[in-house]
């Protein structure tokens, strides 16, 4: 059988080493990773708050999430029947319970302030 590709003939000159120097880098890079660089802060979630927020600027933005929340979950009850519109319904109350909290909290904060 004929090759299409002639097999490269050896040379003693070519050093291999470093491509294995390289290749010994790539692998302790991740699998070995540095000790001295500094880790990433401990958190509980994918998500953080940042601390400098007064608590009027978080009740603000929780009242507008909630009222974006309750108009998808309202949009999705009479999109669907059934047990699936009474779920969405059940979330859209359960929603306007908690908006009204964060309203009243929001107006004592005004009311501090």
């Amino acid at each position: 059988m004929i090759k299409d590709s002639p097999t490269p003939p050896h040379h003693p000159s070519h050093d291999t080493s470093r491509l294995h120097q390289a290749a010994h880098r790539a692998i302790n890079h991740y699998l070995k990773p540095d000790t001295d660089t500094p880790a990433a802060p401990a958190c509980d979630g994918l998500f953080t708050v940042r601390g400098d927020l007064d608590g009027e600027t978080l009740l603000v933005n929780a009242a507008q999430d909630l009222a974006s929340i309750n108009v998808i979950a309202a949009h999705l009850a009479f999109e669907v029947d059934g047990t699936q519109r009474n779920i969405a319904l059940g979330i859209c109350r359960m929603l306007e319970g908690v908006q009204m909290l964060v309203d009243k909290a929001l107006a004592e904060c005004a009311q501090r302030g």
